[in-house]
């Protein structure tokens, strides 16, 4: 339960004392202000948290600065179905009422999931704020329960900007961009953090936000290639662990991962056993050789599994099913035709009256282009009347109407096999770290030792937690791009899954085991199953 008691300080002043009552029942006084009026806003909240155990702790937050001049009233209320009601500092709001952010509102959160599962119609802009929320939950409480961690209101605001941008580079149908489409494009390494950076940046200037920005006391630095890696420049090493609340580089616990595990499963209609308000309650920092890290207690160690068990499944049974794949790899096909054609490029100013057209795969390095490319792409080519434009439409009219590519066959299988497949892309199915434990980079704390961290090993667990954390699955698709009938498709379909079951018998399994290789998926165009392994192209999936 909390109470707040407002101490005078310098030249603030009260109108009316406050009354105290003592509430008998729980055996601890509460403190109730009654219309106290502060003429200067110089003055020291002393937050008052009385637990379970009716233990005492005293929250000291510094003299306010222009940070803290906003009252409840002016802090908007988003009604989230995931989170409830939940408020959001003015500059949060500030930032969404931007045409860059209300890009987000087109982006499915899953992609081409939303074609399998009808309730998947969440997009990348919700995902934002509810991450934005969780952000500042978690640093507010690691505040509150660790006064000596010196985390101010800047600091809870900085980490809830990131967690409400880190997503705004995302390209159409979200990782379908980056991990299936700029890959065949010509861009293999490219990916939509780059474009997060840039967009924020794109952001600030094209509103005006800089300034707004500095009057809370952020200062805007140039950011560069290393904020995309391990090493943050820019914050001092007592606060990095701020860093691992929006986007955990060691262990890969964060509330962005909270807040899709908790979303995703609530629009697949998938059960969701990871508790983050849990983790919350208990995450604390403590010094793991020399740096300050997030850690929750020893008795959590299941519930942390349960995130990247969650994790598994949501890929497993959405992201990764075999129906979104081939909707997805149709959709790919697609934008590639249409990439350089004039009449789908996207149209920016030249800067002298002029203007210019950005094919859909350079897009990414012109933010004016970028924020125009949208999931609608794809409604623009099927609503086209372009020649150059027709095959492209067509494939995406093969979507409408579920004339999808087929998937003829899958099996899980080592390694070995690949030799003989030329597989170009992998797809990732496994706990977000290959076949490595996500849990053995974590560290717990002891209920009697609350500042020393401790690793966890697995064996310490339980006997039933996987071996592997990684499985290899050959997939292989058929465009069937030849208007057969039915009774034709259906024999050919049966020839080569006869073809696929056969040379998995005579080239697995193996004993070559690579268990790091994480699975990948392999995409077919043939005319025959008997020039089959002559016609292998590669799938890249998301």
């Amino acid at each position: 339960m909390w109470n707040w008691l407002i101490e005078r300080s310098e030249s603030a002043t009260s109108t009316k004392r406050e009354t105290e009552k003592q509430d008998e029942s729980k055996g601890w006084r509460r403190i109730i202000k009654h219309n106290t009026i502060v003429q200067s806003y110089k003055y020291t909240i002393m937050k008052i948290i009385s637990n379970y155990e009716n233990n005492i702790l005293f929250l000291k937050i510094d003299s306010l600065n222009p940070l803290h001049r906003y009252c409840s009233s002016d802090l908007n209320v988003f009604n989230d179905p995931i989170h409830g009601h939940i408020e959001l500092h003015p500059l949060l709001v500030k930032i969404i009422d931007t045409p860059q952010f209300q890009r987000l509102r087109n982006i499915k959160q899953l992609g081409g999931v939303y074609f399998v599962y009808p309730g998947a119609s969440h997009n990348r802009f919700e995902h934002s704020i509810g991450v934005a929320y969780l952000a500042g939950e978690l640093a507010k409480a690691l505040k509150v329960k660790q006064p000596e961690l010196d985390i101010n209101e800047r600091d809870v605001l900085c980490v809830q900007i990131a967690g409400l941008c880190h997503d705004l580079g995302h390209g159409p149908f979200s990782h379908f961009f980056d991990g299936m489409f700029m890959p065949e494009a010509g861009d293999k390494k490219w990916k939509h953090e780059e474009a997060s950076i840039k967009m924020f940046d794109y952001l600030l200037e094209e509103n005006g936000l800089k300034p707004v920005m500095e009057q809370y006391g952020l200062e805007i630095k140039d950011k560069k290639e290393n904020d995309l890696k391990k090493t943050y420049p820019g914050r001092e090493k007592e606060k990095s662990f701020l860093y691992e609340i929006v986007s955990n580089k060691e262990t890969g616990i964060d509330v962005d991962k909270f807040d899709y595990f908790a979303r995703d499963c609530h629009h697949l209609g998938i059960q969701n056993n990871f508790d983050h308000q849990r983790f919350i309650m208990f995450a604390r920092v403590c010094d793991v050789n020399g740096s300050k890290h997030i850690c929750s207690r020893d008795k959590e160690i299941e519930n942390m599994y349960d995130i990247f068990h969650t994790r598994h499944s949501i890929h497993r049974r959405a992201c990764q099913h075999k129906i979104k794949m081939a909707v997805e790899i149709m959709i790919k096909d697609a934008l590639l035709l249409a990439d350089k054609d004039p009449y789908i490029q996207i149209e920016i100013s030249n800067g002298n009256g002029t203007s210019k057209k950005v094919p859909l795969s350079k897009a990414k390095d012109k933010m004016e282009a970028y924020m125009k490319l949208t999931d609608q792409v794809i409604e623009r080519i099927l609503n086209s009347s372009s020649d150059s434009l027709k095959e492209a439409r067509e494939i995406l009219h093969r979507v409408m109407t579920r004339d999808l590519y087929r998937c003829v066959g899958q099996a899980t299988v080592c390694s070995y096999v690949f030799m003989y497949v030329p597989v170009l892309q992998n797809v990732t199915l496994d706990y977000g770290m290959e076949d490595n434990d996500p849990i053995s980079k974590a560290f717990f704390y002891r209920k009697d030792k609350p500042d020393k961290a401790i690793p966890i090993s697995k064996s310490k667990v339980s006997k039933l937690l996987p071996e592997h954390f990684s499985d290899e699955i050959l997939r292989v698709y058929w465009k069937n791009h030849e208007g057969l009938q039915e009774k034709e498709r259906k024999n050919k379909e049966k020839e080569i899954k006869k073809f696929f079951r056969t040379q998995c018998k005579d080239y697995g399994p193996s004993t070559h085991t690579r268990r790091s290789v994480l699975p990948r998926t392999t995409f077919i165009d043939i005319n025959t199953a008997d020039n089959m392994t002559h016609r292998l192209t590669a799938l890249d999936p998301s």
